[in-house]
């Protein structure tokens, strides 16, 4: 008896059939795979919530607790880590307790020299910056230095020698660049966070 040969080429066109199938489940399912992994990621999260604009805020720095303990468990030389960003606030015009937070400064490094406004001579200061907020308030200054430095310099060319010299006009000064630099920053980067100008150097001539 002779046995009916399979006609050739019909086995490799059912194992094709399968192969296909076989692969084209893969792909759907790494697809799949994939559209849900970047769901995640973007959501934040399998319980993610919507990013809000505040989120991206700087926050306050609470001051470490244990005081010299924690400093002395730090080891030789060592100190207790702040808590950084543990503190959400509603906005920059937060009133911030000077007593509850760490605050950082931050130097500029090149003085201002302007001349006066009534033209009688120059003034030339350097200023030193402080905040009560995380390093994102530290890394918007220094984004924005050439801003800053332009409504700095704006500030100082309008002053009066004769208040400058008195104690009331320097702390008025103050004021002026901490609002000046609070309202650069809250222009370009949507948060000020700027406690305060201290000087560094304070000459008129």
């Amino acid at each position: 008896m002779s046995k009916e040969k399979t006609p050739e080429g019909a086995e490799p066109k059912k194992g094709g059939k399968m192969k296909k199938l076989l692969v084209l489940g893969i792909g759907g399912t790494a697809l799949i795979s994939a559209g849900a992994g970047a769901g995640i990621y973007l959501g934040g999260g399998l319980g993610g919530h919507e990013a809000k604009p505040e989120d991206h805020y700087p926050k306050l720095v609470a001051r470490s607790e244990g005081g010299e303990e924690a400093a002395a468990e730090g080891g030789e030389g060592g100190e207790a880590a702040p808590k950084v960003g543990t503190v959400s606030v509603p906005n920059d015009r937060f009133k911030v307790d000077p007593s509850k937070y760490e605050v950082t400064y931050y130097p500029i490094t090149d003085a201002f020299t302007t001349n006066l406004a009534d033209g009688s001579g120059f003034l030339q200061v350097g200023i030193s910056l402080s905040t009560f907020y995380d390093g994102k308030v530290i890394n918007n200054i220094k984004r924005q230095q050439v801003p800053i430095r332009s409504a700095v310099l704006m500030v100082l060319a309008e002053q009066d020698p004769a208040l400058l010299s008195t104690s009331q006009g320097k702390q008025q000064l103050q004021r002026q660049l901490t609002n000046a630099i609070n309202d650069v920053l809250r222009d370009k980067e949507g948060f000020g966070g700027i406690d305060n100008v201290y000087f560094t150097s304070l000459v008129i001539q």
